[in-house]
C-alpha cells in the first residue's frame, strides 16, 4: 500500500534535500590528495568523507523524525517505532571516489512497514540526481535546471542496448563468470560504469540493464522506487522485487526476461543478514 499522508511527503522531501547536502560535503574531500583511506574489516576502502556524509544524514533525519529507524553503511543501526526505517550509504563507490573517478554516488532509501518506498541517487561530483517515490513518480534533477519526469528506455533487446555492471571479478566471487560472459555477448556494448551511476543510467533511459552480483542492502534500497516509478524493475537474480537478496537487476522492463534467462541459472547467494 503507498503511503499518501503529509508525514510521507515530508519524509520525501527530507530524503531529498538531505542526500542532496551529503553528497555535497563529499566534494569537500574528493581529489584531495591528501586524503587519508582506511580499510574495513571486509578490506573495502572508507574514509573521513564516508563517516561525516552518513553522519549528517543521520543528523537530518534524527532531528526531523527521531522515532524512525536507520540503518547504514558505517555506524550501526538505529531502533525505530514509527514503521518507517532509512536506508543509508554515504558514498557508493568509495573505490571510485578515492580514485578521483565522479561516478560515486549519495544513496537514501526509506522503507514504510517493511516496502522500499522512497529513493534517491545524488551523484555530486556530476551535479545529477534522480529520485523517487511510491505513486510519486521518477524525476532527474541536473544541475540547475527544472526536475523533469524520467522514465526507461523501450528498448526491447539486450543486443541493441547497453549493459552496465560494477566490477567484473564480483562474478568470479560468486561462481558466475559465465552468466556476465553470456550477458556481454547478448549486448550490444558492455561497460563498467557502475555502482549507483548505472542505475541512474538505466533509470534515465542511457541504458537497458545493470546487473550486480554482489550487493548490500544499502546499496539496493534507493534502487526498487526509483527503478519502478520511472516503468523500470528492480530484482534479485531469480526475478524477485526485493532489496534483500544481496544481488540486483535492474532493467528497463522490456529486457528483464532475457537477462533473467540467464541469472536464474546461477547458484543463489546465502542469505542477507544485513536486511
Amino acid at each position: 500500500m503507498t503511503p499518501s499522508d503529509d508525514a510521507f511527503d515530508a519524509r520525501f522531501a527530507l530524503a531529498l534535500s538531505a542526500a542532496r547536502e551529503a553528497g555535497r560535503k563529499t566534494l569537500e574531500f574528493f581529489r584531495d590528495d591528501h586524503l587519508a583511506v582506511d580499510r574495513k574489516a571486509d578490506d573495502s576502502p572508507v574514509t573521513i568523507a564516508d563517516h561525516q556524509a552518513e553522519l549528517l544524514l543521520r543528523e537530518r533525519i534524527a532531528n526531523q523524525f527521531p522515532q524512525d529507524a536507520i540503518v547504514g553503511e558505517e555506524f550501526a543501526q538505529r531502533a525505530g517505532t514509527s514503521g518507517y526505517r532509512w536506508i543509508l550509504d554515504p558514498i557508493d563507490g568509495t573505490k571510485s571516489f578515492i580514485s578521483g573517478v565522479p561516478l560515486y554516488g549519495t544513496l537514501v532509501g526509506v522503507e514504510h512497514q517493511g516496502r522500499s518506498v522512497i529513493g534517491v541517487i545524488d551523484i555530486p561530483a556530476l551535479d545529477e540526481c534522480v529520485y523517487a517515490a511510491s505513486g510519486r513518480g521518477c524525476w532527474y534533477l541536473q544541475g540547475n535546471q527544472t526536475a523533469q519526469r524520467t522514465t526507461v528506455s523501450d528498448t526491447e533487446r539486450l543486443s541493441d542496448g547497453l549493459l552496465v555492471t560494477t566490477q567484473i571479478d564480483s562474478f568470479a566471487v560468486r561462481d558466475a563468470c559465465s552468466a556476465f560472459a553470456a550477458l556481454q555477448r547478448e549486448a550490444a556494448i558492455t561497460r563498467t560504469w557502475g555502482d549507483c551511476y548505472g542505475y541512474l543510467l538505466v533509470v534515465t533511459g542511457r541504458a537497458v540493464a545493470m546487473v550486480d552480483p554482489l550487493m548490500n542492502v544499502w546499496d539496493a534500497a534507493a534502487m526498487q522506487p526509483i527503478l519502478e516509478e520511472a516503468g523500470g524493475t528492480f530484482t534479485d537474480w531469480q526475478g524477485e522485487p526485493t532489496i534483500y537478496s544481496g544481488e540486483g537487476v535492474a532493467t528497463n522492463g522490456a529486457v528483464l526476461a532475457e537477462v533473467l534467462q540467464t541469472t536464474r541459472v546461477c547458484p543463489r547467494l546465502p542469505d542477507n543478514p544485513t536486511g
